[in-house]
């Protein structure tokens, strides 16, 4: 590969690494000396420990140590933290669920962790799990999170009343209310947000090692610097240079591996128990148990609407799953996150948004690809359906005579989001022409002489990026003639060693194939804001162009020596790459200067080098948007849904790789059909034992289950950074679970359904049909 422009549909440059086996997963390190180490963890979804007895571990062969809490307590190690405080709305703090690496006399969802065993195999440390004695006396468990909070539920922590651990609101409530009062109609609809596992290809594992007082921890995260700064000063009070987190390649992460884990805080411990370094590797049955599960919500929307169809308010309820504890993050997902797109692309006057955090018996809750904004949108773009039926305007006209029109733009919305850009009605009515919405009667005619029940469904999605709010780059030019690129995100799969060697080569020319990309090692920038909430292009892109710009600004002071020239006629051609005497010439490639400058200060000559590091501010959030249109084809015999057709046309701003864009938009429809249509987590209310706890149980959709999913994009610069994107990490999951339940319920009208849930299996669709039959 020589040079490529932004824009191009260039291929992965990480893929022939990954796809022959070159990639290293944290899995995949063996440090000398290592143990290995498996977490003992409860059967029970809520108990007291009365009894641990660890002596028949101990004296199995091979079994170096067996850590419980009373290990971690005498030796002063913190809880793991969860980082969002929030305010009720009587002004008091949110509760809390401290939550130690091990279970300290009680665990409150099964798979808790209840002790660490560390041995010299991995199966010696199985052995050692299994003689590990541990007496429980069983506690009442609440796993239902419709009847959680309500009086006389077995409480999940003492002293949080009805299990609500928050009571948060955001909004214009009188505003809202008075909007409400004057409405023509008021469409209300109670939707679930079904709870997912999140079940990434790769999954969880870490490996600890200490060196004197410095410690080094390999593991599959989505930021490494996060669990530095939370190991150092939360867990362990250390000072944060002397803990060093290395992420290798990752394997999927989508949210899920954001977050610090106690298996973490276990090898770290262990290893400065035992004196060598502890890997931990999660099997995919304890992953259903300890990987943070998504969504988990039960919200009621109520929609207000003038006599000519325009929306007036919006008022919500939801209660919000957070699981046995707080994770890292989790009060934010349905709160700060979710509530900020309730308004969409509509133009309501005032939003009242109340969200009530519920703890179950169950794995805890955080961020999940979308992380709150698929929620909101779903009930939004199911609310706009039901409304359309209810006061007989056409779906899409209802949809069209309330977006904010691109004159308006900036618009700032009913929840205090300034949208900088965007052009809603040209993306829905591209949609619609691409997918023949005006000839779907005749498919719909053509699937009921088959004896199917067609149905098409459209959802709007409007998408609010997030994140840190600075962003690291840093540019070496390396001995063997590369460069090197350090950057603070973390790819979990999504192409960033491609699109950041496209920046650099743009900017630079430098050949994309003398471009690497390093990331992952907290030593090499100060700080690094991680991957999530599509942060990465629009701000480690902010970075990289003010780290080569610096660059530039370093090659024109050292070009200026080099050719004898003053700085002020020096000129950069980024095209090829060359520092120019203007005028003339004279010049000299980027590389050779490098090299040059390289030398001379091996030689111990006072010189520029080009290498820079640079730090961006992020001062801005993006809002990517777009519409989905789903065909879906129902057997009423059997409930069988199949998805024939998907379009999406989406705005994702300025497209730097548009065949990336489009892998990325089709992941996230993937996940999107999956919760729609096959992903049902499921607990049994008496014991609190997961019973979908394997792929045996737990439908994942196969490719069989999806169809071709075409996606078009449509470019509206964003306004708000120098490169004009949006993102498109999360925009796929976001519109395609409405767009699937509209669809569904457009093909079940006629058999009298208008309303279903997700996850519509075939067996909640054909209960669906046949109730409707026997009414």
């Amino acid at each position: 590969m020589a040079k490529f422009g932004l824009s191009q549909s260039v291929r992965r440059v990480e893929d022939p690494r990954l796809l022959t086996g070159r990639g290293s997963y944290t899995d995949d390190l063996a440090m000398a000396g290592q143990a290995y180490g498996i977490v003992l963890r409860s059967p029970q979804a809520h108990a007291t420990i009365t009894r641990i007895d660890t002596a028949a571990a101990l004296a199995l062969p091979g079994v170096l140590a067996v850590i419980t809490a009373a290990d971690l307590k005498a030796a002063g190690i913190g809880d793991l933290p969860c980082l969002i405080p929030l305010k009720n709305r009587d002004g008091t703090s949110r509760g809390d669920t401290p939550r130690p690496a091990l279970a300290d006399g009680v665990v409150r969802h099964v798979g808790d962790p209840v002790a660490f065993i560390v041995a010299e195999t991995a199966q010696a440390a199985r052995d050692g799990a299994e003689a590990v004695e541990v007496e429980y006396d069983a506690l009442p468990a609440a796993t239902d999170l419709a009847t959680a909070f309500q009086p006389g539920q077995p409480a999940v922590w003492p002293g949080i009343a009805n299990n609500v651990v928050f009571d948060w609101e955001a909004g214009d409530k009188a505003k809202a209310d008075a909007a409400f009062a004057r409405a023509t109609h008021v469409t209300r609809l109670t939707v679930v947000n079904n709870r997912v596992v999140v079940a990434s290809m790769e999954a969880r594992a870490a490996v600890a090692a200490w060196e004197g007082d410095k410690l080094t921890l390999h593991t599959n995260t989505q930021g490494s610097w996060l669990l530095k700064n939370i190991l150092s000063g939360s867990i362990f009070n250390i000072p944060a240079e002397n803990v060093r987190v290395v992420t290798p390649d990752v394997g999927g992460g989508f949210g899920m591996k954001l977050f610090l884990y106690p298996e973490h805080v276990l090898v770290t411990f262990a290893a400065r128990q035992v004196g060598r370094p502890v890997k931990w590797a999660s099997e995919r049955s304890e992953a259903f148990l300890s990987d943070t599960h998504g969504r988990d919500n039960i919200t009621l929307g109520e929609l207000a609407l003038d006599a000519e169809g325009k929306f007036l308010a919006l008022r919500t309820r939801n209660y919000a799953g957070m699981g046995a504890y707080l994770s890292t993050f989790a009060p934010f997902i349905p709160t700060g996150a979710g509530t900020k797109v309730l308004a969409s692309v509509y133009g309501f006057e005032a939003i009242h948004a109340h969200v009530i955090g519920v703890l179950t018996n169950t794995v805890p809750v955080d961020a999940y690809r979308g992380a709150g904004r698929p929620e909101s949108n779903y009930l939004v773009e199911r609310l706009i359906d039901a409304a359309a039926r209810e006061i007989g305007i056409d779906r899409i006209e209802l949809r069209r005579r309330n977006m904010v029109k691109q004159e308006a733009m900036p618009w700032v919305s009913a929840m205090g989001q300034r949208y900088d850009s965007g052009d809603f009605g040209q993306l829905m009515d591209a949609a619609l022409a691409k997918i023949d919405w005006a000839g779907f009667p005749a498919r719909r005619a053509e699937a009921a002489r088959r004896g199917k029940q067609r149905g098409i469904g459209l959802a709007y999605y409007l998408e609010a990026t997030g994140g840190a709010a600075t962003e690291n780059a840093k540019v070496v030019f390396a001995d063997d003639g590369f460069v090197d690129l350090y950057v603070g995100t973390q790819s979990t799969g999504q192409g960033h060693e491609t699109a950041y060697a496209m920046m650099t080569s743009h900017e630079l020319g430098i050949p994309i194939d003398k471009i690497r990309v390093r990331q992952g090692d907290s030593e090499t920038l100060p700080s690094g804001g991680g991957t999530g909430g599509a942060r990465s292009l629009y701000s480690e892109g902010q970075a990289i162009l003010v780290t080569t710009a610096s660059v530039v600004e370093k090659g024109k002071q050292a070009a200026a020596e080099q050719l004898e020239t003053s700085v002020a006629d020096i000129e950069f051609v980024s095209g090829a790459g060359r520092f120019e005497v203007a005028g003339t010439d004279r010049g000299i490639g980027i590389l050779d200067l490098a090299a040059i400058q390289r030398k001379r200060v091996a030689a111990g000559e006072s010189a520029i080098l080009l290498d820079a590091m640079e730090t961006a501010n992020i001062d801005s959030h993006t809002f990517p948007n777009g519409c989905h249109v789903a065909e879906v084809e129902v057997d009423p015999e059997t409930g069988i849904v199949t998805v024939p057709r998907y379009i999406v046309v989406d705005d994702v701003g300025h497209a730097l790789n548009p065949l990336i864009v489009r892998g990325q938009v089709h992941g996230g429809v993937a996940q999107g059909i999956g919760q729609a249509l096959h992903e049902r987590t499921s607990y049994d209310n008496g014991s609190g034992q997961l019973l979908s706890a394997s792929f045996m149980d737990y439908a994942l959709p196969r490719a069989e289950d999806l169809p071709d999913i075409d996606v078009d994009l449509i470019e509206v610069t964003c306004a708000t950074n120098p490169m004009g994107v949006k993102g498109a990490g999360e925009a796929g999951a976001v519109g395609s679970p409405p767009a699937a339940i509209n669809a569904l319920v457009d093909a079940l009208s006629g058999s009298g359904v208008t309303h279903i849930d997700m996850p519509a299996t075939p067996e909640t669709v054909w209960k669906a049909i046949s109730a409707a039959r026997a009414a």
